[in-house]
């Protein structure tokens, strides 16, 4: 094999890198921060680690809440493994339209956006409120693990 062939990799597939989750080691976890249980991802509200036996391996409990349900989870994991986190992001969009039940969202780039859910409860009312009334408004989304969901919104100031 000469020197130039040895170079020559050949890659199945090709992605920008930017995966759902990534490991952390369960004692680096911290109050407020995320972390992925039974396949959610959850902001953790409470944890506490306890040394076990004479042979065994201190654990640390977590007690998270699921970020688009609002679950309260808990998992109890050897301090030494490591846990999924999930890579977690805020964007503000302005609110263009409502419309079956769905929000209509542009990014500051003008990039139309439709597919994020208007939410249930007070805020989904509240948002259908002031846009109703007339108010320009921006919505927050948070987005992980390929879900999205409006966690706030205010109105967008004004001239923008």
């Amino acid at each position: 094999m000469s020197d130039d062939e040895q170079h020559n990799h050949n890659f199945e597939q090709a992605s920008a890198g930017a995966s759902l989750t990534f490991p952390m080691q369960c004692s680096a976890l911290r109050k407020n921060g995320h972390v992925v249980i039974k396949g959610r991802p959850c902001k953790i509200v409470d944890m506490s680690t306890s040394k076990t036996g004479k042979h065994g391996h201190a654990k640390v409990h977590l007690v998270a809440i699921d970020i688009f349900t609002g679950k309260k989870l808990e998992d109890i994991c050897p301090s030494t493994h490591n846990m999924d986190v999930p890579n977690v992001s805020r964007n503000e969009y302005q609110l263009i339209d409502i419309d079956d039940g769905f929000l209509n969202l542009m990014t500051q780039d003008g990039v139309p956006k439709d597919d994020v859910k208007l939410p249930d409860g007070d805020l989904g009312k509240q948002i259908k409120e002031e846009f109703d009334s007339g108010k320009d408004l921006l919505v927050t989304i948070v987005s992980a693990m390929g879900e999205e969901q409006a966690i706030s919104f205010k109105e967008a100031p004004k001239g923008s």
